[in-house]
């Protein structure tokens, strides 16, 4: 099977990861997951993993591989510290709300609430802090190969709302920020009813049937926003005031372009919307702007997109100038260049600045 994806995918193909979460394999409480017996250990599996990827190389020996996906630092080491050859990526497996029997707000179980509070950042910085220091070890990058809101079955509920897209974008672009090379989330195409509850698309068809199309998420349509900002180098971003607010800036197009993502977790149907002073580095402007927002935080199916267009002549905006407000800025060096806005709750806005 490794052989005919090396030729069929050709350069596509960044990854062969050989076994899903060993370290699991004896886990009682995930049924039919004890797939190894009492014994298996870190030892056992190098042993196993060389003999798989020993096989593979002698029918196609440049083919990448990457390891070990799991959720354990020391079996990271462990894969690292292996005769594999051509590794590529430690891959590290991590959901930020595990805890599917917590009911605490905040907390790790799998309510909305969990996705936006300032604790979910603290957990990802913690738990992703480890993949990253593992990967640096190794002198490879890190790769978060299997992510998304939440691992506990039943949480269709949680995935259906606004919270989650506004945590996928934030999540993203923080785990970037952190130094995660690559992320996937986790999904499948099967049935909206019944299947991943935090798949990034479904099928709407009953179970069983199938349609010709699919139905995205709202943590699709928050992924969505991240677009413009791929291939970018972060630079400095900061936001002072507006309470549950992040904000994250890259550089693109050798300086040229600028690329701001606001996420406004303040509930709008508490707040409405947020004031906000854009402050912009000297000579940029603002080129088009793009926004997902839902009617509040926990509203299901209920996200909307507005698609990337220019401001509008007149731009709303109920906040003091600099002061009582928001503020973001763009990066280092902004003057008096400001652009004042109000950004509505439960959102996630983009703005693409070019230099004049």
């Amino acid at each position: 099977m490794a052989a005919h994806a090396v030729d069929i995918l050709g350069d596509s193909l960044v990854g062969l990861a050989i076994g899903n979460e060993p370290n699991g394999y004896t886990v009682k409480d995930v049924p039919n997951g004890a797939v190894r017996g009492n014994g298996w250990n870190k030892e056992k599996y190098v042993k196993q993993l060389e003999a798989y990827a020993k096989a593979i190389h002698a029918k196609r020996p440049d083919a990448p591989t990457i390891g070990p996906d799991v959720y354990d630092g020391e079996w990271m080491e462990t894969f690292a510290d292996s005769d594999v050859k051509h590794k590529t990526a430690i891959t590290q497996h991590w959901y930020q709300l595990p805890e599917c029997d917590a009911g605490e707000v905040p907390g790790r179980g799998p309510q909305a609430e969990n996705l936006i509070d300032p604790l979910a950042k603290k957990s990802a910085r913690k738990n992703l802090g480890i993949g990253k220091e593992k990967a640096d070890s190794a002198g490879l990058p890190l790769w978060l190969e299997e992510t998304g809101p939440t691992s506990c079955p039943g949480t269709n509920d949680t995935s259906l709302t606004n919270a989650s897209a506004l945590w996928a974008a934030d999540y993203t672009l923080y785990a970037a920020q952190l130094g995660v090379e690559r992320m996937a989330m986790h999904s499948m195409l099967g049935a909206c009813n019944g299947g991943a509850p935090m798949s990034l698309i479904c099928d709407p068809a009953d179970h069983g049937q199938r349609s010709d199309t699919f139905v995205p998420r709202p943590n699709m349509l928050g992924l969505r926003l991240v677009v413009p900002s791929i291939g970018g180098t972060f630079t400095k971003t900061s936001v002072k005031g507006g309470g549950n607010m992040s904000a994250y800036t890259v550089s693109k197009d050798n300086g040229k372009t600028l690329v701001t993502t606001i996420i406004n977790a303040n509930d709008a149907a508490e707040v409405g919307g947020n004031p906000v002073s854009l402050n912009l580095p000297k000579g940029f402007s603002v080129d088009r702007a793009s926004q997902v927002y839902g009617p509040s935080n926990d509203a299901k199916s209920a996200t909307q997109v507005i698609p990337s267009n220019p401001l509008p002549d007149t731009i709303p905006y109920s906040g003091p100038k600099k002061t009582g407000s928001a503020s973001a800025a763009a990066s280092p060096g902004a003057d008096d260049n400001e652009l004042n806005i109000d950004i509505a709750g439960s959102s996630v806005t983009v703005f693409i600045m070019r230099k004049k």
